[in-house]
């Protein structure tokens, strides 16, 4: 049998706390790839000085080390906790929160998060969202994803019946898209999930945000198809980079799915603004 690995709460603390900070300052590079390729690509003048901006901002905030946005987002984190790991020293939920406000506090990032009903601010970006999954192995993926309220907002859900099938699947992502236009600032990502229940299939949209940009689904053909449909249908609205016109309204469309319940149809659609951020580790 192999032994149980133990992993103190600080270490955890350091690495969401890091994470968070990186996240908030660096685009990876399949983000600014993604970028640069729809800029030289892009038809429409605004649209290219628009995607010029955006690079030009990516840049200055790396080498600067500040946010990317002023939206320095609700503090998502995802964790895959080895079964064999055994966290010492503490909760490993609070040792998560901890890192989230060391990261805000320390890294000068934007406080956003607040009571539903008095909007009085929490002060330190807690509580952070966080999903915790049990797998294999000695070791914690941790991966972090601050999202911003304005793509958050224009993201949704809905029980379609069985019937409305692939076309009504498709309805409902591009009718989702065109609605929030120019509000979650594309060009955007697009995370569809599907199937499961209500909130399971709003968790396998955001998962899908995390793949590598562009990256189509390996396991399942169909989806790989349904990306690329998607794609090409939600870039043909014009909405364009920054809502000024374009062919660049979405870099990429990426989606997940499982199986329902026979009366049922979930879709969930998270959208994702340029600032693509999100970092992973291994503890």
């Amino acid at each position: 049998m192999n032994p149980v690995r133990e992993i103190a709460c600080p270490i955890i603390t350091a690495a969401v706390r890091r994470l968070f900070i990186e996240a908030n300052t660096e685009l990876g590079p399949d983000v600014t790839i993604s970028l640069a390729r729809a800029r030289a690509s892009e038809t429409s003048v605004l649209g290219r000085y628009v995607l010029d901006r955006i690079l030009e901002n990516a840049e200055i905030a790396a080498q600067d080390r500040v946010p990317l946005c002023q939206d320095t987002g609700l503090a998502i984190v995802f964790a895959e906790v080895g079964q064999d790991v055994h966290v010492t020293g503490g909760d490993f939920r609070d040792a998560v929160q901890e890192g989230v406000r060391q990261a805000y506090e320390e890294g000068f990032l934007r406080k956003s998060i607040c009571d539903p009903f008095t909007r009085r601010n929490t002060g330190d970006n807690t509580p952070a969202i966080i999903h915790t999954e049990i797998v294999p192995g000695h070791q914690i993926r941790v991966t972090v994803m601050p999202k911003g309220g304005g793509s958050e907002n224009m993201s949704g859900v809905a029980m379609l019946v069985p019937a409305a099938g692939w076309e009504g699947v498709k309805g409902y992502v591009i009718g989702r898209v065109a609605e929030a236009g120019p509000n979650p600032c594309p060009p955007t990502v697009i995370g569809v999930g599907i199937g499961g229940d209500i909130e399971t299939a709003a968790i396998l949209a955001k998962k899908a945000l995390l793949r590598p940009l562009g990256e189509k689904n390996r396991r399942d053909p169909r989806l790989a198809r349904l990306e690329e449909e998607l794609l090409a249908e939600i870039n043909g609205l014009g909405i364009g980079p920054q809502g000024y016109g374009g062919k660049t309204t979405a870099l990429a469309v990426h989606a997940e799915m499982m199986p329902c319940h026979i009366a049922s149809l979930p879709v969930a659609v998270n959208i994702q603004c340029h600032a693509v951020r999100h970092k992973e580790t291994l503890i």
